[in-house]
């Protein structure tokens, strides 16, 4: 009989122990899906600010907004867990996905490009770009509706960076000077302090911000629409069709009922309100 030394003994007494507990550990790399969320108890979803879609209170720290509604309801009245958000950038948006920091990315446009890396629940609701301006500023021609009317050199437009909007208006403009910058908050300041002449962001985004400064805020919305998109929850590549499918049976249901367009109207009362 081989006789171990003290050490060689606790060594693989500790090592039998390891074992036990990673085997018996959950892990979301063993399974996909919803079956991966449910046994980790939570479901994480990823947050790039962008009202009234997603919102998040700066002193506490919570999510609102009707996309983060969604989000909180899939989790806690379907899958039955938990649901925490986790804070990203629309730069980093589909990234986090892919390298699973979160289960689902709340607010993103369906896109061929962003098709190629994940894929996309059914939408809960449509978008199109639009600018809000000063009414005062004479860079901007009166009942301009038209790309052409506002693309001239001199004039800078302000977009959140990484954005679909961001996309969009670089494919369109060719005189006009684009002012990328990290958030929502930056892209209002920045207009609202006149250092851009137009903000481009989602149509109803800019509708808060001109239900909100009735007295110098005005919309353009251009003729065609441009990129006119679905908005739906990104999804990474392994997701299950079975999973997404209960993913669009819960929108298709919340879209059918109204409830999507309630949690809008909240959404942007809310954010108005947080205005005043």
């Amino acid at each position: 009989m081989v006789r171990l030394s003290r050490f060689t003994h606790q060594a693989l007494v500790c090592l039998v122990a390891a074992s036990c507990v990673i085997a018996s550990a959950p892990s979301r790399a063993d399974d996909t899906g919803w079956e991966s969320v449910k046994k980790a108890g939570v479901l994480r979803c990823g947050a790039a600010v962008a009202p009234p879609y997603v919102m998040r209170d700066p002193k506490t720290g919570e999510y609102s907004g009707f996309f983060s509604e969604l989000c909180r309801n899939f989790g806690q009245n379907v899958l039955k867990v938990k649901v925490e958000f986790v804070d990203t950038t629309w730069d980093n948006i589909v990234a986090g996905l892919q390298s699973d920091k979160w289960d689902l990315s709340m607010a993103l446009n369906d896109t061929p490009e962003r098709e190629k890396a994940i894929s996309f629940s059914a939408p809960a609701t449509d978008y199109n770009v639009s600018f809000v301006y000063n009414k005062n500023n004479p860079k901007i021609p009166k009942g301009a509706h038209t790309i052409a009317e506002i693309d001239k050199p001199g004039v800078n437009v302000a977009v959140m960076s990484g954005t679909a909007q961001d996309k969009a208006i670089s494919a369109v403009f060719k005189q006009a000077q684009i002012m990328r910058l990290p958030g929502n908050d930056e892209t209002r300041l920045a207009l609202m302090s006149k250092r851009a002449d137009l903000l481009a962001d989602a149509n109803i985004t800019n509708m808060l911000l001109t239900e909100a400064h009735p007295d110098w805020a005005a919309a353009i919305q251009p003729t065609p629409p441009l990129a006119q998109q679905e908005v739906a929850f990104g999804v990474r590549k392994d997701t299950p069709p079975a999973d997404i499918a209960v993913l669009n049976r819960y929108l298709s249901q919340q879209v059918s009922s109204g409830a999507v367009n309630r949690l809008i109207k909240v959404s942007v009362q809310s954010m108005l309100a947080s205005n005043k």
